[in-house]
């Protein structure tokens, strides 16, 4: 099994898509922030995968790469919803993790010094990503963008895949003001985004 690197923006399916590969019988983690992490997971979504695509591609010259594309129309009041949770957290002096911090500053800029509910902003952001994203891959036969709300999307990923499993399409996770179904859903073959090990919990020197 290749490494599967999800590089869609947050709100964007990442959970669906995640849970769908457990389900598939694959080691996934949502998010990754050790080396470890990402050596033990068959997949992984999310921070900083979406943001840190191209170097990941390097390290990882083989692996899979999901793009995930959403709508925007409704993608917009979903992710305003998320980083208006998120902002107290990103902040420096916030709880979550500096890699995380890092990636969602790289995307969407310094979120304690914008607007975010501003709509036109938010919407170049997902944007620039996404064209950056394509112009990336545009020669390079081991990426893949769906839908996870279109027809036999789930169909069109097993095949990229290479996975042998009957899927009708993705459950959705993470609905309305739903954020933490990737928590509460249980499966032994989650891998811990701070997995440690023999690096213990360095990162890559990128």
């Amino acid at each position: 099994m290749k490494k599967i690197i999800i590089i869609g923006l947050p709100r964007t399916g990442t959970t669906s898509v995640s849970i769908f590969l457990l389900e598939a019988g694959l080691n996934v983690a949502h998010m990754g922030f050790t080396q470890d992490c990402f050596y033990a997971a068959d997949a992984i979504s999310d921070a900083p995968c979406f943001s840190d695509y191209q170097s990941l591609h390097k390290i990882f010259a083989d692996a899979r790469f999901v793009y995930l594309n959403r709508n925007i129309e409704t993608w917009l009041p979903s992710i305003t919803m998320l980083l208006a949770k998120m902002q107290p957290h990103l902040a420096p002096e916030g709880k979550f993790h500096p890699i995380m911090k890092r990636a969602f500053t790289k995307v969407f800029g310094d979120l304690n010094n914008i607007d975010i509910s501003d709509q036109c902003y938010l919407k170049n952001c997902y944007q620039k990503h996404q064209q950056q994203v394509l112009n990336y891959f545009k020669d390079h036969n081991n990426f893949i963008s769906i839908d996870i709300e279109a027809p036999h999307g789930a169909q069109k990923l097993s095949h990229f895949l290479g996975l042998d499993f009957i899927s009708d399409g993705f459950s959705v996770y993470n609905q309305g003001l739903r954020v933490a179904a990737w928590d509460e859903y249980k499966h032994p073959n989650k891998i811990n985004s701070n997995l440690a090990g023999v690096n213990r919990r360095k990162f890559f020197s990128y």
